[in-house]
């Protein structure tokens, strides 16, 4: 007896963990009591670190996704839902 095959996307995969990192990221600035959107925003537009806080984590995070891909699954994420 064969077991079925599973299909893996590693793009879902890849789209999945943007998500969880952009959420703890946002949630990091929030706690801090920055706007989370403005300093998104200003760190996607000049790829400067320093919009992002270092509070859980969240500068060496958001460094790890690269800007375009980021770019990319936000607009295809706003065009999409």
């Amino acid at each position: 007896m064969h077991e079925p095959t599973i299909a893996f996307s590693i793009q879902e995969d890849k789209e999945k963990e943007v998500r969880a990192t952009l959420t703890a990221v946002y949630d990091a600035l929030r706690q801090k009591g920055y706007n989370p959107i403005n300093q998104i925003v200003g760190y996607i537009l000049s790829e400067d670190p320093t919009y992002i806080t270092t509070h859980n984590n969240a500068r060496s995070l958001i460094r790890r996704i690269d800007r375009d891909e980021l770019l990319r699954l936000l607009v295809k994420s706003y065009l999409d839902d």
